[in-house]
């Protein structure tokens, strides 16, 4: 694992700065200086500079007292899936996964507690807005999620436990830490995980972990399908095979 830089190592201000545009997401899209500066932490002083130094970047838009994040950010989203080996790899497959079940397919990694969307394919089916890169959503409540968090070392999930706090996103989430903590022990047992509409009511899941050439679980694989059209053990038997396949085929690649 690498090392924590030494503080005298980092460049403080770039920190911030990086606050500054995380404190925006799709329930507070347009904030104001003081309201940055609550959700950073910073003064409203330091708020506005970093503020007004993104806007003359380009990176933001001030109108009426409010800022907006700018189409140029994603730019920093696609240095990443432009230049990781990940998702330029893993695209072609779930190309031919997604078209050969004629389903959605997508990989995700984890960040910290979340699971990131680096690679996607629709297959003509509109699943869930969810399944697309770049897409951030609770690890928890995610086949691709919870089969990384199986992945973890028995500490790090055990940790994560610890500090999750579930929330009801569908009347289907499972929010008890013990029974969470049964499903992931349950995914680690089978190697793969099964999630039934606990992220958005019609959505249901299933994931198999994928390593790399020294074995490490360095993302997760799913296949999404509408409730109404298959049932949990009708994906089971029908996609659980084909994504074995693929999985087999992404980790030589890896």
């Amino acid at each position: 694992m690498d090392q924590e830089p030494a503080k005298r190592d980092m460049v403080a201000g770039l920190d911030k700065g990086l606050q500054v545009i995380e404190a925006f997401d799709q329930e507070r899209s347009r904030l104001t200086i003081a309201e940055v500066a609550e959700r950073t932490g910073l003064t409203r002083a330091a708020a506005r500079r970093y503020l007004l130094t993104l806007t003359a970047l380009g990176y933001m838009r001030h109108e009426n007292k409010q800022f907006t994040l700018t189409p140029k950010i994603l730019r920093l989203g696609q240095s990443y899936l432009h230049s990781a080996r990940l998702p330029r790899i893993a695209q072609p497959l779930l190309y031919r996964l997604a078209y050969a079940l004629g389903e959605a397919a997508s990989v995700g990694v984890l960040d910290h507690d979340d699971l990131v969307c680096v690679a996607a394919v629709s297959a003509g089916q509109l699943i869930s807005a969810t399944l697309q890169p770049g897409t951030r959503v609770p690890a928890y409540c995610t086949a691709n999620g919870r089969m990384l968090l199986a992945s973890l070392p028995p500490e790090a999930s055990d940790r994560f436990l610890a500090r999750a706090t579930p929330e009801p996103i569908t009347s289907h989430t499972i929010v008890d830490r013990a029974r969470l903590g049964e499903e992931i022990a349950r995914a680690r047992e089978r190697g793969y995980a099964v999630v039934d509409q606990e992220l958005e009511l019609g959505l249901r899941t299933i994931a198999v972990p994928v390593r790399n050439f020294r074995g490490d679980v360095v993302a997760a694989m799913n296949i999404s399908v509408h409730a109404a059209r298959m049932s949990v053990e009708q994906m089971v038997e029908r996609c659980l095979p084909a994504l074995i396949q693929y999985q087999v085929e992404l980790n030589a690649l890896l």
